[in-house]
């Protein structure tokens, strides 16, 4: 006779991904692929964004544009948290 205790699938995965020290790279992965949704306009000057060390790292190709993003970095990381529902990165550094 089986033993059946229903679980929900979700609940199944998240508890894998905690198990396997998965779900902090999982939610990074998320955060670079999320950066051209909240940054549509520098996309197009955009040419590498990384993340080490809770620093998100951006290679922008505009001056202008790098120093207009500079002065709007922490309202870029608490938009680009949200949008992953996780507190990943503390910092963003524009180079």
């Amino acid at each position: 006779m089986f033993k059946r205790y229903p679980q929900n699938i979700n609940d199944i995965t998240n508890q894998f991904m905690r198990e396997y020290s998965l779900e902090v790279p999982l939610l990074e992965r998320r955060l670079v692929a999320s950066w051209k949704d909240v940054m549509p306009a520098a996309e197009p000057y955009t040419e590498s964004v990384e993340i080490r060390n809770q620093t998100l790292w951006v290679k922008i190709s505009s001056p202008a544009l790098r120093n207009d993003l500079l002065m709007k970095r922490t309202e870029l990381t608490q938009l680009l948290n949200n949008k992953v529902g996780a507190n990943i990165i503390n910092d963003i550094r524009f180079f």
